[in-house]
């Protein structure tokens, strides 16, 4: 974001953090940005290594996959695609998500839906 601050935790081991692309969204119903796509360049073995330095998650350089990407036995990838349930929920002006698709939540956020006359699927 223009401050400086992530306008999300992302994953250090999947997109570059610098040739990535999210198309965001104000959202009014809940005041907030809400994030419809995201598309990216997939990190490579210097963008791994020093985004797990940063996320404090360098111990996951021992996992299969990330060696794998290290040793330079992965091809270099890109991605992304469309939120269709967040594409829903903003057109359908909707609070929570799974006011457009389903899925199991916690008895937590039910009760919490719930209070605020909020229907799940």
């Amino acid at each position: 974001m223009s401050n400086g601050l992530p306008h999300d935790q992302r994953s250090p081991d999947y997109d570059d953090w610098q040739l990535n692309g999210d198309l965001l969204v104000y959202y009014d119903v809940l005041d907030c940005a809400v994030e419809l796509s995201s598309m990216g360049i997939r990190v490579d073995e210097q963008a791994l290594v020093e985004q797990l330095k940063k996320a404090q998650a360098s111990e996951r350089l021992q996992l299969p996959f990330h060696q794998m990407l290290v040793n330079g036995q992965l091809p270099l990838t890109m991605g992304g695609g469309i939120g269709q349930s967040r594409i829903c929920l903003v057109l359908m002006r909707k609070a929570h998500i799974g006011e457009v698709q389903v899925s199991l939540w916690p008895a937590e956020m039910i009760d919490i839906c719930n209070k605020n006359k909020i229907k799940l699927l």
